[in-house]
């Protein structure tokens, strides 16, 4: 995959000459980032040396040390008279197979149609067929709740309707769920909202696209914290976006960055996973989530608040969103409800004030003309018989046990070589390891003893050596396997 000229790589990564650590580590620390944050997708050819020093305005020599370091640790590979490449399995065959298609005729190459090619949403997850698997926090799916639901909706397949047409059933179905679900986020989150100040949509994705599509437009500045969670990242560079990264301390982001940021240039946006930063699982402190609002009033952007596992909480006073405190009407809150559900059963959602929520109907309209009414009837008797409590404070109880089992595991077999925090909700532990290695290497002797690490869960840089360990998926009995195998496979690369 050749890499394109106009991939704006002084976007990604940024050098300061006056940093004291030297260009050559910059520009290692600053590919690694871009690549787990899928700036750079697997496979793609980077430009030459001469044209990115260039770009990146250093010494060849330093470019060229910076690629051999970054080559030692399994993120590019050099190939001589070829290019180089963001490492993958794929890039050989993917090359053999143009060279053989190009050959077949000549004449071929005026057939077929152009059309733009994405540097962004190239996907970076991976597959493998290894007997244990991490993943960044998922549900387990042995555990999905099929019973309740099958029934609900089995009933509303059969039950005849009062009304005369289609179009009627829909036009109340969507006004049930709109009233039902808004009156559950006002009581289970604090906010004060009516059902005109909601759109409810078929996914969490899919609710951060329309308002990214909608809010932003090519060239805006859109604040992350860094490290941060690649899907966003990816959809809000897709339409648009530049990122702009400010660092995260030990209760949220950093408000001075922040600040200095608002005060250099004009931002459109905040991302803020402010419950349960992904990764690091950090939740924003009550002091910052002022500030914070303060400041989007002051210097006029809007905050995208993404609070995808607020149900997934392990104590009985659950940190409310900025939502529930936005007196300044500048928060888009977003999320998704009932990731214990089976698939297709839950849904994402957005907040905000009524007029913005009106044009995102249009485009809602476009990409998912067409909703499930029966499972919307179901979904809605769900939540107005009181199930959805009920499931909900039993998936608590289960994965808060795993939770603690993991914890205990993690305290056990890798003391002293980790650090972390016990995260209040969610289903990940984001550990940072206290001694120096390569993450790859790391990686491929887990998977030696047969467990998978995606490297969309592992992040290293100049400051640190982390891991985003999904815990909610396994057992006892798996929980003790894989920790097992982090501690031999952490033993053999560094003996």
């Amino acid at each position: 995959m050749d890499s394109p000229v106009q991939i704006p790589f002084k976007s990604f990564i940024n050098l300061d000459p006056n940093d004291k650590t030297a260009l050559y580590l910059q520009i290692v620390f600053g590919f690694i980032n871009s690549i787990q944050l899928g700036h750079f997708p697997e496979g793609i050819k980077l430009p030459g040396t001469r044209i990115l020093c260039k770009v990146f305005n250093v010494n060849r020599n330093t470019l060229i040390r910076a690629f051999h370091d970054l080559e030692l640790q399994g993120w590019i590979k050099i190939l001589p008279n070829q290019g180089t490449f963001i490492l993958s399995n794929q890039t050989h065959k993917h090359k053999a197979e143009s060279k053989i298609s190009s050959n077949q005729n000549a004449n071929t190459k005026n057939r077929g149609f152009s059309f733009s090619h994405s540097t962004v949403l190239e996907n970076p997850l991976e597959e493998s067929d290894l007997p244990y698997q991490f993943n960044d926090g998922l549900p387990d799916i042995r555990l999905l709740q099929t019973d309740v639901l099958a029934r609900l909706y089995l009933s509303k397949l059969k039950n005849k309707t009062k009304f005369k047409s289609w179009e009627q059933i829909k036009a109340q179905s969507h006004a049930d769920i709109r009233n039902n679900f808004s009156n559950f986020l006002n009581l289970t989150r604090g906010l004060k909202i009516s059902s005109s100040s909601l759109l409810t949509t078929s996914s969490h994705e899919i609710s951060l696209y329309l308002v990214a599509k909608s809010l932003i437009k090519f060239g805006d500045k859109v604040v992350v914290a860094s490290p941060s969670y690649y899907k966003s990242n990816m959809t809000l560079s897709d339409c648009g976006a530049q990122i702009v990264s400010i660092a995260i301390e030990k209760d949220g982001i950093s408000i001075k960055h922040l600040k200095s940021v608002c005060k250099a240039q004009q931002i459109k946006a905040l991302y803020l996973t402010s419950n349960y930063h992904y990764p690091t699982t950090i939740a924003l402190s009550a002091k910052k989530r002022m500030e914070v609002l303060e400041l989007a009033n002051e210097f006029e952007f809007v905050i995208i608040e993404d609070d995808y596992d607020f149900d997934l909480h392990y104590d009985n006073n659950p940190v409310l969103p900025l939502a529930a405190f936005d007196i300044f009407k500048r928060v888009i809150y977003i999320g998704s409800f009932g990731r214990s559900l089976p698939s297709g059963f839950g849904f994402g959602f957005i907040s905000a004030i009524p007029e913005f929520i009106s044009e995102l109907e249009k485009h809602k309209n476009i990409l998912e003309p067409e909703v499930d009414v029966i499972k919307e009837q179901a979904l809605n008797d769900w939540i107005q018989e009181g199930e959805v409590h009920r499931l909900f404070k039993k998936n608590r109880k289960v994965y808060g046990a795993r939770r603690d089992e993991f914890i205990a595991l993690l305290n056990k077999k890798l003391k002293g070589r980790i650090k972390f925090q016990v995260p209040a909700r969610g289903l990940a532990v984001w550990i940072e390891w206290l001694e120096q290695f390569s993450l790859i290497k790391f990686r491929d002797e887990c998977a030696s003893q047969g467990l998978f690490l995606p490297k969309t869960i592992l992040h290293q840089n100049k400051n640190f050596t982390a891991t985003r360990l999904g815990f909610g998926h396994f057992n006892v009995a798996e929980m003790e396997i894989v920790v097992e195998i982090l501690q031999k496979s952490l033993d053999k690369i560094l003996s």
